[in-house]
């Protein structure tokens, strides 16, 4: 019983043991495990101001079992070892963890290496493709360049093509104008001459059938007595003259040596009388070649030779200081043109140039020279003429038309032009009229050899600015001069038709010049000398009829209007009475106006 007893009791105090090991244990494990919960929970009852005794009393209770019981030492050997192998377990876990720690680091790196490594690959794929987007930016950039660049240059050769084709059509167009121009400038020309002779023709005819019909019978009476006084005194000379031949050559048979003598002086006479002409003959082209005016100028204020126009040169002279009295003070006459009547602007500029080139001779600066281009008959060659007279110099004209036929002479001639001109003391206004005639373009197929060295000729003595020549071109067609010829003008001036205004004083002018005027401008020597002309009537023709006259000839020009007034006059001495009234003005004005458009419609005809 004690064995079973002290078993029982070991038993249970081995049972008691292992529950005490076991309460130690699950103690001490609760211990660890509620650590945190008991510091927690001793921070939170310390922090709420409680305490739990519970678990330190279970603490304790287990604690009294383990030394009441005898198997402590085993128990606390058993804990030690417990404690033991739980703090190697906790050396492992602990190892175990750091070793984890380790691999996380480790994985946590080569995460992070892996990451650079994508973010290096990642940079430089966008660097590789920033480059490839910014090479094929360039590349798009540069192929629009390109393209904006050929677009321009196909641009500017459709534009240089289209000038070239412009260009091309203009100058089409212009040698066709030109062409046109110049075939309608030839008929009008031809029709005006035809005009010109009929209608001098007719004026001529009837003037001549008036004065024949007025003064036939007193003709045929005053021939009459003329001639029977006439045949009286020839009848006498004739028989005194054959007696006076018949008494010497009686003389001369009778007397050997008078007829030798006779004969002697004869010849000797003859060969006197030729031989003087003959020297004479010589001596005068001489003269005529250094001192005389050249052949090609028409028309000249210098006289022909030193000697000559002496005499009247002290009549005028004489005849103007006589008459001083109603003249136009010359400071007033320097300074305007009241014989040419031009439009207000077109008359400002030529008085503004006729100052200009007279202040230009008073400073010896080089003159400009000058182009009046414009249709025939709008007072180009009396511009000129006035324009010398009121600058102070020389005028001198020629015509181009007289230079094409001189050939090779031509150049001689011009030379000689531009040396006598340089004689002048005052200066030289040249004017060339019809200047297109051989000033024309160098290239035209219709130039002679000849032609072309005359303008030549004319461009070499007109390179320089000139003191002595005023150099003024006239023409219809300025388009057909040559290039170095324009080069050489300074001033281009343009003389249109006249107009409404312009014409009125135009009639009223030559109204004056050829019907008022004509009967008071008899000269002493027309008085004593030739019969006394009959005067005109002039009835009923006023400003009004000069005006209403002015608005209907719209499109002439002042020659058609000079010939107009030619031919009032011409009907005026077609009539017995020699009146002028409005009927007859009219009538003549209409008649002009219809020939004038009959000309016209005629011109346009034959362009087409």
């Amino acid at each position: 019983m004690r064995r079973l007893g002290r078993s029982y009791s070991a038993a249970t105090a081995g049972a008691a043991a292992a529950t005490v090991a076991f309460s130690i244990k699950s103690l001490t494990n609760r211990v660890y495990a509620d650590a945190p919960s008991l510091s927690s929970s001793s921070s939170s009852s310390s922090s709420s101001g409680g305490f739990d005794p519970e678990s330190l009393e279970r603490g304790a209770k287990a604690l009294r079992e383990i030394n009441s019981s005898p198997y402590s030492k085993q128990v606390f050997e058993l804990m030690r070892k417990q404690e033991e192998t739980r703090l190697s377990e906790l050396a492992a876990e602990k190892a175990q963890f750091l070793a984890n720690q380790s691999l996380i680091e480790i994985e946590k790196q080569r995460k992070l290496a892996e990451e650079q490594r994508n973010l290096v690959q990642q940079q430089a794929q966008a660097k590789a493709q920033m480059a490839r987007y910014e090479d094929e930016l360039a590349r798009k950039r540069m192929q629009a360049e390109h393209e904006v660049q050929r677009r321009q240059n196909a641009e500017l050769v459709r534009m240089q093509e289209e000038s070239s084709v412009r260009k091309e059509q203009a100058r089409r167009a212009t040698e066709e104008q030109i062409q046109a121009q110049q075939r309608q400038t030839e008929k009008e020309r031809a029709e005006i001459e035809r005009e010109t002779i009929r209608v001098k023709a007719m004026a001529e005819a009837e003037g001549r059938a008036l004065e024949a019909k007025l003064t036939e019978e007193q003709n045929r009476r005053m021939l009459l007595e003329r001639m029977s006084g006439e045949k009286e005194k020839w009848l006498a000379a004739i028989n005194a003259t054959f007696n006076h031949i018949e008494g010497g050559l009686r003389m001369l048979l009778t007397d050997r040596s008078k007829l030798i003598m006779s004969v002697g002086g004869v010849t000797a006479l003859a060969a006197g009388v030729y031989t003087t002409r003959e020297g004479a003959r010589v001596m005068w082209g001489y003269i005529n070649r250094i001192l005389g005016q050249p052949s090609l100028i028409r028309e000249s204020s210098i006289d022909k030779f030193p000697w000559s126009g002496f005499a009247s040169r002290i009549r005028n002279k004489g005849r103007s200081s006589s008459s001083t009295s109603g003249m136009v003070p010359s400071s007033e006459s320097t300074t305007s043109f009241e014989n040419v009547i031009l439009h207000p602007s077109l008359k400002r500029r030529i008085e503004q140039l006729a100052r200009a080139t007279e202040n230009t001779k008073s400073h010896d600066a080089p003159f400009r020279n000058m182009l009046f281009y414009g249709p025939p008959g709008t007072g180009k060659t009396l511009v000129a003429k006035e324009m010398a007279k009121k600058s102070g110099l020389d005028y001198a004209m020629m015509t181009g038309g007289d230079v094409v036929p001189l050939g090779t002479q031509a150049v001689t001639k011009i030379h000689q032009i531009f040396d006598w001109a340089k004689k002048s003391r005052k200066g030289l206004l040249l004017f060339i009229d019809e200047a297109d005639a051989f000033l024309c373009e160098r290239n035209s197929t219709h130039m002679s050899e000849a032609q072309r060295s005359a303008l030549n000729a004319l461009l070499f003595r007109t390179g320089d600015q000139s003191r002595d020549i005023v150099l003024v071109l006239a023409t219809n067609r300025p388009g057909d001069l040559d290039a170095a010829v324009t080069d050489r003008i300074d001033e281009v001036i343009e003389f249109p038709l006249p107009g409404e205004e312009e014409r009125f004083k135009l009639l009223r002018l030559y109204l004056n010049r050829y019907i008022s005027q004509e009967q008071n401008d008899e000269s002493l020597w027309s008085t004593l000398f030739k019969r006394k002309q009959q005067k005109i009537v002039v009835k009923d023709v006023t400003e009004d009829l000069l005006r209403e006259a002015a608005r209907k000839t719209e499109g002439f020009s002042g020659r058609e209007i000079a010939k107009l007034m030619a031919s009032i006059q011409a009907a005026v001495y077609g009539h017995p009475d020699c009146t002028l009234d409005s009927q007859l003005f009219r009538e003549i004005v209409d008649y002009k106006i219809a020939e004038h458009y009959q000309r016209i419609k005629l011109s346009a005809e034959s362009t087409n």
